[in-house]
């Protein structure tokens, strides 16, 4: 019998299957992890636009990690939506819990405000109680920016976020223009530079996907440069490969992809 390492992934439902938990489930099971789902929040929407978001009970959402708490060892978390700032309060006690037993447990936090539309899915102040949990969180440019409204440049926004006390931070940079996607990753140890050729078109569920990849590599025990390094090779290929099922954004494929690592 073969066993795989776990992610415990709480995140909104998405009814296109493009992003959200239907995207968290394919990318880590492409990392050779298994994925934990625990549903924040069912939405309305489609690949390109969101219509409504509708929280589910904090306390539904407790009484299903407790049960798996009960059973499984978890090897990591990641986060999307809470959907409500009580969820993200609810979470933040259970990675409490987690932690007890497990110091080193990572966390991956996905600060998903909007909808590559613009649409809104999250409160700025519900992802308040998260924030210093976080090991890695990953923001877009627009995100960063709206989460640290103190500083103008990436350098400054990152530092904001690791006074909070999150561990690392990476900056995507789809946002930008320019033939070339770069992707900034501070510490307190540094920085470091990746870049990636820009594809055509808009993807929908590109930050799911990376985020999801950067929580299974570390489930499997990569150490944090070499997992952020493989989960960007892993998205843009899926980005690379997308597929349509309507006019808009591209739904990025998911694959358990050869990728090849860095020595």
């Amino acid at each position: 019998m073969t066993s795989r390492p776990t992610v415990l992934v709480f995140a909104g439902a998405d009814p296109s299957g493009g992003a959200g938990i239907a995207a968290d489930i394919l990318a880590i099971g492409a990392q050779g992890a298994h994925a934990l789902p625990v549903i924040t929040a069912l939405t309305v929407q489609d690949n390109d636009r969101v219509y409504e978001v509708l929280p589910v009970d904090s306390d539904v959402l407790r009484r299903q990690v407790v049960a798996l708490m009960n059973k499984v060892t978890i090897h990591a978390v990641k986060l999307g939506i809470p959907g409500k700032r009580a969820n993200a309060e609810a979470i933040a006690e259970l990675i409490g819990q987690l932690r007890r037993i497990q110091p080193n447990l990572p966390v991956v936090l996905d600060p998903v405000l909007a909808s590559g539309a613009g649409d809104r899915l999250t409160r700025i102040d519900a992802l308040g109680p998260l924030m210093s949990l976080a090991t890695v969180v990953v923001p877009n440019l627009p995100e960063a920016s709206a989460l640290c409204t103190e500083g103008d440049s990436v350098i400054a926004q990152a530092a904001s976020l690791l006074a909070r006390g999150c561990g690392n931070v990476l900056i995507t940079g789809g946002h930008a223009e320019g033939a070339l996607v770069t992707n900034r990753w501070f510490s307190n140890a540094g920085e470091r530079i990746w870049s990636w050729p820009r594809l055509p078109g808009t993807f929908h569920g590109s930050g799911c996907t990376l985020a999801s990849a950067i929580a299974g590599r570390l489930a499997l025990g990569d150490q944090m440069e070499q997992a952020l390094e493989t989960a960007q090779r892993f998205c843009h290929r899926a980005l690379e490969t997308s597929f349509t099922i309507a006019d808009g954004q591209r739904i990025p494929l998911r694959c358990n992809f050869t990728i090849e690592r860095n020595s």
